[in-house]
């Protein structure tokens, strides 16, 4: 499998550092949930003092043991014994406190950014999405929001963590340094060795595991994705693919478990370093300890005392420095994340004007181009056509003509590359887009069913917010009265089997019928069909596309199509060859002029009379 393209080469990858990311996270836990401050910082403190409080306890348990003073002594112990009891039962409460309430609050926090997310996605250009360095920075930001050991939600728990041992370290470091100040700065450089090596293994593992394995994932999920999809089922069973996706699975897996075999033995590696530097402070901390209590005559209530400051500081040190490897890791990730976030997309609705109320409107594309990124041509090159107010323009050509193209930027997912497309005179682009596709309604030839009723369907709105009446009166209009009829719960019956039991799976043809529907009910000022009869044979097309045609009135519209249903019935009709213009005009002054449209019209003609003879006798005419 070929290597995705790591963060250090996507132009849209950008890289803040651990001091934005801290205070970006700090900001979104005060956004989503402002208690969890507080019961983070509850917590690292209770847990903090608690990690030498023994320590401090015991010394004066020995203290009072040692000092002889009888009934006396008896007294003062129990009395410390039970203040220590109290002081213990108030910090492992604290530290439950904020075990118990912190957890669920950083999950929902993360939920909140998965939101953010995805409302980023909805809010880019149509075309952004088709493009390979945007795609890389999504599945990133997506995996950085995916999991609660890393990325922002990893960033929220370390941050505590991190805190708490930090709190630990000051405070102990005064009384090692009473001890003996060179034990401090061995511990230091011990620590500093085995943090120097885990930055780099970190390092190691971000560039040479998980950036690369971005595309693995991609391409998993969507081999699980196939693999359980009914649509897919029939072809995998008929072409017997279930050799073939298996290996391809295997071919993905097996890159996958290669770069974690590889993080397994970076890892590996970090281990051994720990504990070789581990024991060497503990080693050094016992030596210190002995020769002070050997020369110096240190009491055993000091012994236990400074035993516990130094295991405390060394413990806290070295999870310090460890935790702040796996905080770098999770800025590294939370980068990821900021990046999607950060997009820069152009505010396209600044300075925009109001599109004007009009009873009509009239698109011109002017000398039109546009070519897909990394295109050695254009998909469609110096296009010249105007939409009159009310007209039926039909466009046609075999596919890759260019339609498809024409389509998407009449309805301005896309930009053209040259040229520029006017509405009412107005170049589109100084209108808000979502002002603008309010004029279409689209009916597309790939129809996607959301999980919804069929009539949020075809409303494309949530129940209460649409017109029952008028959702019934569309769906019958587009032709599923019938389809009506068997469902038991009419047009508020389900649909697909991914959300509901109940649910209900359309035909090809439903489905489209069901995306007519959703344009009739938005009822906009221009419909666009690219191709929506796809899955109806050539009678049945033409039928509906008359009928359809009926039913948008005066309306403008254009029709899509390879097939030459919907040409009779329109206004004008545009041939498109390989992204150009190649002929325009009526039906008849194509036929007349006897070019490509008039070849394809021949040749298809027979498809749209359902008496072969009428079909001769109008290519005879027409010769």
């Amino acid at each position: 499998m070929s290597d995705y393209k790591e963060s250090k080469d996507n132009p849209l990858h950008r890289e803040y550092g651990m001091w934005s990311n801290t205070c970006y996270i700090i900001r979104k836990m005060a956004e989503y949930q402002p208690s969890v401050l507080f019961l983070m910082v509850l917590g690292f403190v209770a847990g903090s003092v608690f990690s030498y409080f023994w320590g401090i306890f015991g010394k004066y348990v020995i203290d009072i043991i040692q000092s002889d003073n009888g009934l006396s002594a008896e007294s003062e112990l129990v009395k410390l014994i039970l203040i220590a009891g109290g002081i213990a039962a108030i910090l492992r409460f604290c530290t439950a406190i904020s075990g118990s309430k912190t957890w669920y609050r950083y999950i929902n926090v993360r939920m909140h950014m998965i939101t953010e997310r995805i409302a980023k996605v909805l809010s880019l250009k149509y075309e952004l999405l088709e493009k390979p360095d945007f795609m890389d920075v999504a599945e990133r930001a997506s995996q950085a929001t995916n999991d609660n050991s890393s990325g922002v939600e990893g960033m929220m728990r370390l941050i505590a963590q991190l805190c708490e041992n930090g709190l630990t370290v000051i405070v102990t470091f005064a009384a090692v340094m009473i001890l003996d100040p060179r034990l401090i700065i061995a511990m230091i450089i011990l620590t500093v060795v085995q943090y120097v090596f885990f930055r780099r293994i970190i390092r190691i593992d971000k560039e040479q595991v998980w950036d690369k394995l971005s595309g693995s994932w991609r391409s998993r999920h969507y081999m699980e994705r196939i693999t359980q999809d009914f649509d897919f089922a029939k072809d995998i069973r008929l072409f017997k693919l279930g050799d073939y996706l298996t290996g391809k699975f295997e071919q993905v897996n097996a890159y996958f478990i290669e770069k974690n075999d590889l993080h397994h033995r970076l890892w590996l590696r970090y281990n051994f370093v720990s504990a070789v530097t581990g024991t060497a402070i503990k080693v050094l901390v016992y030596a210190v300890l002995f020769n002070s209590v050997l020369k110096k005559d240190m009491s055993a209530g000091d012994f236990i005392m400074f035993l516990s400051f130094s295991l405390a500081f060394s413990g806290a040190l070295t999870n310090l420095l460890q935790r702040f490897g796996d905080y770098k890791k999770a800025s590294l990730v939370t980068d990821d994340f900021r990046s999607f976030i950060d997009l820069e997309t152009a505010d396209e609705d600044k300075d925009c004007i109001p599109i004007p109320d009009m009873d009509s409107y009239e698109i011109e594309f002017v000398d039109v181009s546009y070519r897909y990124p990394k295109s050695d041509k254009d998909a469609l090159t110096h296009l010249n056509l105007k939409i009159a107010p009310g007209e039926k323009l039909a466009v046609v050509g075999l596919n890759g003509a260019g339609k498809t193209t024409m389509i998407k930027l009449l309805l301005r997912l896309y930009d053209p590359t040259e040229g520029y497309i006017t509405l009412n005179g107005t170049d589109i682009r100084k209108f808000r887009r979502g002002d603008y596709y309010k004029l279409f309604a689209p009916v597309f030839q790939n129809v996607e069913i959301f999980a919804f009723l069929m009539s949020e369907n075809i409303a494309m709105r949530r129940t209460g917010d649409l017109d029952s009446e008028k959702v019934l009166r569309c769906a019958c209009e587009a032709g599923l009265e019938e389809r009506l009829e068997s469902l038991s719960k009419g047009i508020e019956t389900p649909l697909t089997k991914f959300v509901e039991d109940d649910g209900v799976d359309l035909s090809g043809g439903e489905k489209q019928k069901l995306a007519l529907a959703k344009a009739l009910y938005k009822g906009a000022e221009i419909v666009v069909l690219d191709e929506p009869t796809s899955a109806l044979d050539a009678i049945a097309e033409q039928t509906l596309y008359e009928r359809f045609d009926d039913m948008i009135g005066d309306r403008s519209a254009v029709y899509i199509s390879h097939r030459l249903a919907s040409t009779r019935f329109c206004d004008r009709i545009a041939m498109f060859e390989e992204g150009r213009l190649a002929e325009y005009g009526t039906h008849d002054e194509l036929m007349t002029l006897n070019g490509k449209y008039a070849d394809m019209f021949n040749t298809q003609a027979q498809y749209y009379r359902e008496d072969p003879q009428d079909a001769e006798s109008e290519v005879i005419a027409n010769a």
